[in-house]
């Protein structure tokens, strides 16, 4: 499917990425009133590039490349989503399955439930009418939910 067609759909897909990563220095995000995670910018990956080649047909420049990771208690609250527009790519490189969601809205109805499950990649279209929200982790929990957040243009 190429991204003019996911585009005229606004629709949205999850599929296998085969991509592992570890990431180190990552920086608190603390701003209480939007989320509580951790971040770190890193460069873009040629083999997200890849995927997004090989579900699109074209090669798209990576616009924005962020590793967030969150932990036990941590969230990052809807209402503050940038909602940014190109294609946004979202790698899961988790250690582990968990309960923690990532959901993306369409003029507030579901679009897309992206489940934890390290070795996936969500490819969802991002316009100012598609938001996303990191579904809150229990503090009573080990969960630890690392997502690769790529956005790419669209043309």
């Amino acid at each position: 499917m190429s991204l003019d067609q996911l585009l005229a759909t606004r629709s949205a897909v999850i599929v296998p990425s085969g991509i592992t990563a570890r990431f180190e220095g990552f920086a608190r995000y603390r701003l209480l009133d939007r989320g509580s995670y951790e971040y770190l910018d890193v460069p873009a990956d040629p083999r997200i590039g890849a995927l997004v080649a090989a579900h699109t047909g074209a090669v798209r420049r990576c616009i924005a490349s962020r590793v967030i990771r969150l932990l036990p208690g941590d969230y990052v609250l809807a209402r503050h989503d940038p909602s940014p527009t190109g294609l946004e790519v979202v790698v899961d490189v988790s250690p582990a399955p968990s309960a923690a969601e990532l959901h993306y809205r369409q003029h507030g109805q579901l679009l897309l439930r992206v489940p934890c499950a390290p070795g996936t990649a969500a490819l969802v279209p991002r316009n100012p009418t598609v938001t996303c929200n990191h579904t809150y982790l229990s503090r009573l929990g080990t969960a630890e939910v690392v997502r690769w957040i790529c956005l790419y243009a669209t043309t």
